[in-house]
This record gives structure tokens, C-alpha cells and sequence, in this order.
């Protein structure tokens, strides 16, 4: 039977053991990287990108499109997620683009395929297990710009392989450990 305190007195307090677990910390920002990491993710990545551009030149083609400088930014920047993986990377890339094209071909270009083609292109990639959110805006390139199916598959292959190539550089030179896997 429960004790009840005299007239006058309290409960006593709840201990913290009685109180149930404490309220849930909110994250706070990423720590600082060490100056190496810095210093060779930002290098890694100036570096992989300035090395689009000049392939593009000599092949006077465009290989430098947003997607791929955020692929860049994913890959020396996080190399750790599973975003950043050369699955991902390359696999994610050519995926959201074939993607783009069967929406092209049943659609035709404009933003209404566009937005269909980059929503697609989650699916397709999540269904893949080739998760790369930059990804997605190359299938919204591939329905408004409409460009020639095998020259951008190829160019848009080859630039994905640089990019990871530069992460493995970058990575060494840091320290850290790219790829986490590759298939």
C-alpha cells in the first residue's frame, strides 16, 4: 500500500532515474576540418573541376554542368557517404540521364518533363541502390536541354570517372579513406 505523507510535507522529488530519459540534444554543426582535409578536399575539388573544363575544351564539349560540381563538392567534401561512393557517383549519374531520355522520348522537352524526369530520377536511383541527389538535376538537364544520347552518356560517363579518379587523389593526400565501397 502506498505511503502518504503527513499534513504539511511534500512528495519528494522525482529522482532523474524516475524521470525517464532526458530530452534528445539537438546536433550541432560539423566540426572544423583539420587543415590537411581542408586544404586537399578544396584543392581535390578545384582540381577535378578545372580538369572538366579542359577535357571539355579539347573535345569542344561542355563536360562542367552543375550536377557535376556538386557531385565534386559530395565526393571531396563527404567522402564517407554513401552519396559519394563511385556507385553512386557514376552509376547515379548515368541512371538520372537515361531516365531523363525516356522521359524526353515520351514527353519531349519542357519543365514539365523536366519536373517529372528529376522526381523519376529519385526512384530510379533509390531503386538502383545509387543514391546521388546532384543526380536528379542531370535529368532535369537532359529533358529541357534535349541534348545527342551517346555523346552525353559518354561524356557524362567519362566525367563522373574523373571526378571519383580526383576524390581517390584528394583522399589519399588528406588521409582519408575513398571509396567506403565501390560496388
Amino acid at each position: 500500500m502506498p505511503t502518504v505523507p503527513a499534513p504539511g510535507t511534500s512528495l519528494p522529488e522525482a529522482t532523474p532515474a524516475l524521470a525517464g530519459p532526458p530530452p534528445p540534444t539537438r546536433p550541432g554543426p560539423p566540426p572544423r576540418p583539420r587543415p590537411r582535409i581542408l586544404l586537399a578536399s578544396t584543392a581535390g575539388s578545384v582540381a577535378a573541376l578545372l580538369l572538366l573544363v579542359a577535357v571539355g575544351t579539347v573535345l569542344d564539349q561542355p563536360l562542367l554542368i552543375p550536377p557535376l560540381a556538386a557531385s565534386m563538392a559530395l565526393v571531396a567534401g563527404a567522402p564517407d557517404l554513401p552519396l559519394s561512393q563511385p556507385r553512386s557517383v557514376v552509376g547515379g549519374q548515368l541512371l538520372s540521364a537515361l531516365t531523363g531520355f525516356a522521359v524526353l522520348l515520351v514527353a519531349g522537352p519542357g519543365l514539365w518533363a523536366a519536373a517529372v524526369a528529376g522526381g523519376l530520377a529519385l526512384g530510379v536511383m533509390m531503386s538502383a541502390r545509387t543514391p546521388h541527389s546532384p543526380a536528379a538535376a542531370t535529368a532535369v538537364i537532359v529533358a529541357l536541354q534535349s541534348p545527342p544520347f551517346w555523346s552525353f552518356l559518354g561524356l557524362l560517363a567519362l566525367a563522373s570517372l574523373l571526378l571519383v579518379a580526383v576524390g581517390l587523389g584528394s583522399a589519399r593526400a588528406s588521409g582519408r579513406t575513398y571509396p567506403v565501397y565501390w560496388f
